[in-house]
């Protein structure tokens, strides 16, 4: 099972503050324990919003808006995915990862992402299109999809 575990963001994140080298170091060290335990797929810290953009559909037009966001704490600030055999280890490994100090009310989100191989076809799949999920899925490889 792939979880995606998602760092929230706050208003020093926001403004670009880079975290202080020790809670870096900490960071190195746990997602070298999760490569080492096996389970690590991607791990990635992303930039503020303000160098990002939104896109928002109206009326079946796609209209783009540049960020900076408002409400930091809705933010994404990183990322790990992960494979475990459950969601109780998915929610383990979570509650593992350092935080810094002066981050209270930042906060984690594990989500359960749908992978192909553990969903039947039957989940209102085509077989036209669990084959081309498959066939994508193959061409990708280790990149996942």
């Amino acid at each position: 099972m792939k979880f995606m575990i998602v760092g929230k963001s706050n208003e020093d994140v926001e403004a670009g503050a880079l975290p202080d080298p020790e809670y870096v170091e900490r960071m190195h060290a746990y997602n070298e324990e999760l490569a080492e335990a096996g389970v690590l797929l991607a791990a990635e810290g992303l930039y503020p919003s303000s160098r990002g953009a939104r896109i928002a559909y109206s009326g079946g037009r796609a209209s783009v808006v540049d960020g900076p966001f408002a409400e930091a704490k809705e933010l994404i600030a990183g990322f790990w995915l992960i494979q475990v055999k459950s969601r109780e280890e998915a929610v383990r490994w979570a509650l593992r990862v350092p935080m810094p100090p002066g981050y209270d009310g930042v906060g984690l989100d594990v989500w359960q992402v749908y992978d192909a191989a553990g969903t039947p076809d039957t989940a209102g799949m085509s077989p036209e299109a669990a084959e081309w999920e498959s066939a994508l899925r193959e061409r990708l490889g280790d990149r996942g999809c």
